[in-house]
This record gives C-alpha cells, structure tokens and sequence, in this order.
C-alpha cells in the first residue's frame, strides 16, 4: 500500500492561525477535512510562521524540506513583503527561488496568492497582486488568486486588526484553498460542507 499524500504548508501569520487556538487555523481544519473525506490519505505538516518574508522562508525551506518526503507545497508568501513595501522584483525572484527548491525536493507547488489592502495604492497593490498570476503561470502552476478572497472584504470575517481572519473567516479561507486542491487531489467529486 503507497503511503500519505504529504502535503507541506509553508507560510505566514496567514497560515499560522494568528492569535487563535492552532485548531481555528485553516490548516488545521483542512487536515480536519481531509481526515473525513479520505482517511489516511493525506497528512498535512503546517511549517508557517507569524511574521515571515519571502527571504526568511528562502533561509527555512531548506532545513523545512528535510523534514519528510512531500508531495506537495502549498506556498503563501509575500503578505509581509508587501505590508513592508519591499522591491516587488525582490518578492517575486524569492517566491520564483521557493517555488524552484520546493519542485527540486520533489514536490508540486500551489501557489497561494495575496493581495494588499487598498490603502497601499494601485501603483504598489495591482503589480503585487499580479505578480502571483503572473508566477503561477510562467511555472504552470494551480494557484489561488487570493487567499483571503471573501473574507478580507468582511469585518465580521476579520480579526481588529484588519489584516487577519478571525475563526470564522478561517473556514472561508479552507473553502477557497479547497476548491483549488480539491481537484488536484481527485476529492472534487466529494461533499464540500463541512
């Protein structure tokens, strides 16, 4: 018998269940998922830290990937690049760099996108958001174009700060990313409700 899918999560505050219990966290609740769509199928390993930039995630990956054998990378990188006002071509060339050692080990890449809050401007925010499509299909790759579509826009959706999903809004967060790995992963044919 083949073993687990192993899927790697490997992102930010986004990813980390920022100041919730870890089982609130959209990761948590799609290993959750998946545990009841296809038990033993997947087992899903959340390397995200609060706080990362894509230059902190190019020191980690390496040691990250050592970790297990993946089959997958579900990449969400570049929030805090943006919130910083990086060099976008910096952002771009290190997600292009993740991407490349992520595919290197092994495993396929989803390339999970963000976008800025609209007070950074058009000038900064619409290259930013475009810089995601722009990579996921230079690498042809499944991406999603916005991690928090749905939920950013939604203040009951969104912790005070603004910039992070509360419990609520991480189950929004699961749909869209499932509806991106659903069909990779041959569950599309299943029940999405939780």
């Amino acid at each position: 018998m083949q073993g687990a899918t192993q899927v790697l999560v490997f992102g930010d505050s986004l990813s980390a269940a920022y100041k919730l219990p870890a089982e609130d966290g959209w990761v948590a609740l799609l290993r959750e998922r998946l545990a009841k769509r296809a038990p033993g199928d997947f087992e899903v390993t959340n390397a995200s830290a609060s706080g990362e930039t894509t230059s902190g995630g190019l020191t980690r990956l390496p040691d990250v990937l050592e970790t297990g054998d993946y089959d997958w990378v579900l990449l969400e990188l570049g929030a805090n690049d943006g919130l910083r006002g990086l060099p976008l071509d910096v952002t771009e060339a290190n997600l292009q760099t993740l991407i490349d050692r992520a595919e290197a080990h092994g495993a396929e890449v989803v390339l999970l996108g963000i976008m800025l809050p609209s007070n950074y401007g058009p000038a900064y925010a619409q290259p930013f958001a475009a810089m995601y499509a722009r990579l996921a299909k230079e690498n042809d790759l499944p991406g999603l174009p916005f991690l928090l579509g749905g939920v950013a826009d939604d203040r009951d959706l969104m912790l005070d700060d603004g910039l992070h999903p509360n419990a609520e809004g991480q189950k929004q967060v699961l749909d869209n990313v499932w509806e991106v790995v659903a069909p990779l992963w041959d569950l599309d044919d299943m029940e999405t409700a939780p």
